[in-house]
């Protein structure tokens, strides 16, 4: 059995010190519970708790970051792939990337925790050799 995870804000707020600038500690425990609907703080798949810790992190950065671009009137979702001045034209794209993968790169903490948690999403097969099931709690 591992142990599950809990959040820190503080340790948090150590880390992520210009989010935590914005973020106070509650806003971070929700953040937190959204971000365990993403990666349990229990899972199997990273047996690891302080591993679990460090993909919590990000993910209530990323969360917090995404919700501070929206506060601020920013809520552009994607890569500027077109810009005028006269009369403000602006278009975004999220082409070239999984779509899975397409809401984590929204943040360089989500494109972190994308990148860390590379091995959680990637299956490994052993012919003749019975394989447990490992499912995303």
């Amino acid at each position: 059995m591992t142990a599950d995870v809990a959040f820190d804000y503080a340790a948090w707020a150590q880390r992520f010190v210009v989010l935590a600038a914005q973020v106070n500690a509650s806003q971070a425990a929700a953040y937190f519970a959204e971000a365990t609907v993403i990666l349990s703080p229990r899972a199997r798949t990273a047996q690891d708790a302080a591993r679990r810790g460090v993909l919590l992190n990000l993910l209530v950065a990323h969360i917090a970051q995404l919700d501070q671009q929206v506060m601020q009137g920013n809520g552009l979702v994607g890569r500027i792939s077109d810009a005028t001045q006269g009369s403000i034209t602006v278009r975004a794209q999220m082409e070239g990337q999984a779509p899975s993968a397409a809401w984590f790169n929204q943040t360089p903490y989500g494109a972190q925790f994308w990148a860390m948690s590379r091995r959680m999403r990637l299956a490994r097969y052993v012919p003749g050799r019975p394989q447990p099931a490992c499912v995303w709690p």
